[in-house]
């Protein structure tokens, strides 16, 4: 066998982390000279609510990365499972389970048509996924004009509003969905398949690799950890909500948080706890800049520049290991 398929996913740098707690530590000192407090329970818990939804789209956006491939889909997929969830429920706890298995269907049955056409069909991934989302936001703009259905109470209780201390229920899903990321990433022959797959698809083939049905599979779970922030996020607004995906930008934000993790636009090279320093650090740049009232078109700016410097960072640090 390959020694590509034999190495774990690639240690994540502390770049990001460090980048974290450096905005932390800065933004509590701007935040405490304009008067205000940072580090406050009502702030954390805001923190930690804004992080679980693009955490999720996140952790599923970097396995597909990670292989080579891209879902510019998840967006319109997030909306859709709110309204799935939501409308299955119509405000009963009975229905409950029903709507969750509801909508993980079809969330994977979105990532399954992503996968195929990507691998079997041969289309660049940016334009397959852009294609599904097209489809997918022309059946939500002619079906709905405002919310709709009305999620179970139980659901509300404990994934939208129950904590744990400061730390919300629904921060600890996307840990545990972060963590079975990372093991299926550096402990299963998935991982190390998806992760030869998107180093060299050529050399993984030739090593035995079924290249497309791993790719298929990436982006089935993709889709359906994006369907699970469409639960959480139907569970804290009370219902479907059919451009609450797009409105919060999570095909781009994903993009970013991995980017900022250090995956590899180009596949082959990442971790999922990166990404999940990456969506820290935008959540606590959004919870700083609150704070301090700053307009929403200069935060888009500053995302914008650490988004770039990073990437540069990270370019940068793959040529000097190129020519070492």
């Amino acid at each position: 066998m390959s020694t590509a398929l034999r190495l774990p996913a690639r240690r994540t740098a502390p770049g990001v982390f460090v980048a974290l707690a450096l905005t932390l530590a800065i933004g509590w000192l701007v935040v405490a000279i304009d008067g205000g407090q940072l580090f406050t329970q009502p702030t954390t818990v805001s923190l930690l609510h804004v992080a679980t939804a693009l955490g999720l789209v996140a952790v599923g956006q970097t396995l597909v990365i990670i292989g080579g491939s891209l879902d510019l889909s998840v967006a319109y997929v997030v909306s859709l499972s709110t309204l799935v969830a939501a409308q299955t429920m119509n405000g009963g706890d009975g229905a409950l389970l029903p709507a969750v298995g509801l909508t993980l269907v079809v969330s994977a049955g979105i990532g399954l048509l992503n996968g195929v056409l990507v691998t079997k069909a041969r289309i660049n991934a940016f334009i397959a996924t852009v294609g599904v989302g097209l489809l997918l936001k022309g059946y939500l703009d002619n079906g709905y004009d405002g919310p709709a259905g009305k999620t179970a109470p139980a659901l509300v209780q404990s994934l939208g509003y129950q904590r744990v201390g400061p730390v919300p229920v629904a921060f600890l899903l996307l840990l545990a969905v972060a963590a079975a990321a990372w093991f299926a990433l550096a402990r299963t022959r998935f991982g190390h398949h998806l992760i030869a797959v998107g180093g060299d698809p050529a050399v993984a083939r030739l090593s035995g690799v079924r290249n497309d049905r791993v790719l298929v599979t990436a982006h089935v779970l993709c889709s359906l950890c994006a369907g699970l922030a469409g639960i959480y996020l139907a569970s804290r607004l009370g219902s479907g909500a059919p451009r609450v995906g797009t409105e919060g930008l999570y095909d781009l934000e994903s993009i970013a948080a991995v980017v900022l993790g250090g995956t590899a636009l180009a596949g082959g090279r990442g971790g999922v706890a990166g990404t999940v320093g990456g969506v820290l650090l935008l959540a606590s740049i959004d919870a700083i800049f609150n704070q301090l009232e700053v307009d929403a078109f200069f935060k888009q700016v500053i995302r914008g520049v650490i988004i770039i410097a990073a990437v540069a960072i990270y370019a940068r640090r793959a040529l000097r290991k190129a020519a070492s």
